[in-house]
C-alpha cells in the first residue's frame, strides 16, 4: 500500500516526544492509527541515536502470548534498556486483558515515553481519564483530508478531484481497489465488522437491527436538526415503540466509536449554548455511499460534511449556529478567533447566494464571514463576506 506522510498528526507526535504524557492516538477504525505509528517509529530510529523502541501490535500472532497484562509487563520490562531512551508503542493494545494496569505501571515508573493506539470502542476520549491515572495526551485521527487524497494520487486538477472526493471519501485502505463497488465493499465492511461489531461488544448491544437503523437514519439525515426522541418516533412502527433513551444510548456509542460526531447549536445574539437538537455527521461521507448507495448523491449536505470533519481536523471547537430563528451553518471557535461559515454545493443562482448570505448580513458583530461552495472560480468579497471556493478552501489552511 503507498504511504504518504501525515505531516499533521506526525509534527504532533514529534512536538510530545518525552513528556511524561501517555500518548493515545483515537479515531474512526481504519483511519490510519497504526501507519502513523510506524512513521513515527521510523522517525525515532532516524533521529534519537539512542533510542531503544519497544513495540508491540497485538495484530501479529507472535505477540499472541502478551495478551495478559502481566506477560506485557514483563516483556516491556525484560526490553528495557538502561541508559537509552525506551519507547513503547503499543498497537491494538485492547487486545490484552487488563492492559491498563500495565500501562500505569510502567507510566509510574517514569521509564518509558509510551504510544498506544486502540480500537475506539475500548478506547474512547471519555474513558482515558479513568483507564489511566497518569496524565494522557490524545492525539485525534481522522481519514485522509481532501489535501491528503490529492497528495496520494498526485491530482493535479484541484476541481475534479474535488468531486472525486465527495463519492471515494477519505477511508485510504479503499483506495487499493480499482473499482467503485468494490472500495464501497471495503468501506460497508469497515463499518459493519469493525465499527458496529466494537460497539456491540463492549456494550453489550442486544438490538443490533436498531442500532444498523439509527446508523443508517443518521446517514441519510447528516446536516438535519435532530434529537433522541425524533429519531424513535421516525423508526417506531405499529409494532414497534422504540425508547428515545435507547436511542440516545446508541446515538452515543456511535459518536464514541468516532462512526459520527455531534455538534451543539449555539445562539449568536443571547451568546450561549442550546441543549436541544444537534447535529450529526460522519467522520468520513463514504459511509454515506457504501450504506445506502448513490441513488440520492446530495452533494450539499456531503459538503456540509466534508467541511465540518475538516474544521475539527483543524482543531476548532464547532457549532451549529442560531439567529432570529435562521441557522449559521457552522460558528467555529478557537482561543480568541471566531469564524461564522455557510456551506452550499451551488450560489450561481441569484435567489440561492440570497439564501446564504442573508444570515450572515444580519450578524452585527465584526467576525470574519464565509461562504464556502463550489464555485470553481477565485475567492471574492460580497459586503465583507468571504466567498470562497470549497476546493481552494480544503487545500489553503
Amino acid at each position: 500500500m503507498k504511504l504518504i506522510e501525515r505531516k499533521q498528526y506526525l509534527d504532533k507526535m514529534i512536538h510530545v516526544m518525552s513528556t511524561p504524557d501517555i500518548k493515545v492516538l483515537t479515531g474512526v477504525r481504519r483511519s490510519g492509527k497504526s501507519k502513523l505509528l510506524d512513521a513515527f517509529k521510523a522517525y525515532v530510529n532516524n533521529n534519537i541515536p539512542d533510542a531503544n523502541i519497544i513495540h508491540i501490535n497485538f495484530n501479529l500472532s507472535k505477540y499472541e502470548n502478551l495478551k495478559e497484562y502481566k506477560s506485557l509487563n514483563e516483556y516491556i520490562e525484560n526490553h528495557y534498556i538502561d541508559g537509552k531512551q525506551n519507547f513503547v508503542f503499543i498497537d491494538e493494545v485492547q487486545m490484552c486483558s487488563n492492559f491498563e494496569l500495565c500501562i500505569n505501571n510502567l507510566h509510574a515508573t517514569e521509564m518509558y515515553d509510551i504510544y498506544i493506539t486502540g480500537s475506539n470502542a475500548f478506547l474512547l476520549s471519555s474513558d482515558l481519564a479513568t483507564l489511566f491515572t497518569g496524565r494522557t495526551f490524545e492525539i485525534k485521527v481522522y481519514p485522509f483530508s481532501f489535501a491528503e487524497y490529492i497528495q496520494y494520487f498526485n491530482f493535479t486538477d484541484k476541481y475534479a478531484s474535488f468531486d472525486r472526493f465527495m463519492i471515494e471519501g477519505g477511508m485510504s485502505g479503499s483506495y487499493l481497489y480499482k473499482e467503485q463497488e468494490d472500495k464501497f465493499n471495503y468501506i460497508e465492511n469497515v463499518f459493519d465488522t469493525l465499527i458496529l461489531r466494537d460497539i456491540k461488544q463492549k456494550y453489550n448491544v442486544r438490538n443490533m437491527a436498531l442500532l444498523e437503523r439509527i446508523s443508517q437514519f443518521l446517514m441519510d439525515n447528516i446536516s438535519n436538526l435532530t434529537s433522541s426522541r425524533n429519531i424513535a418516533d421516525t423508526l417506531a412502527s405499529n409494532k414497534e415503540k422504540i425508547n428515545h433513551k435507547t436511542v440516545n444510548n446508541y446515538l452515543n456509542y456511535l459518536c464514541q466509536a468516532f462512526a459520527f460526531y455531534k455538534f451543539h447549536r449555539y445562539d449568536i445574539k443571547g451568546k450561549k449554548y442550546l441543549s436541544s437538537n444537534d447535529k450529526y455527521y460522519l467522520s468520513d461521507p463514504s459511509f454515506r455511499y457504501a450504506k445506502l448507495g448513490t441513488r440520492n448523491l446530495d452533494f450539499g449536505r456531503v459538503i456540509e460534511n466534508i467541511v465540518a470533519m475538516e474544521l475539527l481536523r483543524r482543531g476548532y471547537e464547532v457549532y451549529v449556529g442560531v439567529l432570529y430563528k435562521k441557522e449559521i451553518d457552522f460558528v467555529v471557535i478557537k482561543r480568541s478567533e471566531k469564524i461564522y461559515i455557510q456551506v452550499s454545493d451551488n450560489i450561481s443562482l441569484p435567489e440561492t447566494f440570497k439564501r446564504e448570505v442573508e444570515p450572515l448580513l444580519q450578524i452585527k458583530d465584526a467576525y470574519p464571514k464565509m461562504v464556502i461552495a463550489r464555485t470553481r472560480n477565485p475567492e471574492y468579497q460580497y459586503e465583507g463576506i468571504k466567498i470562497v471556493d470549497i476546493a481552494d478552501w480544503l487545500l489553503n489552511q
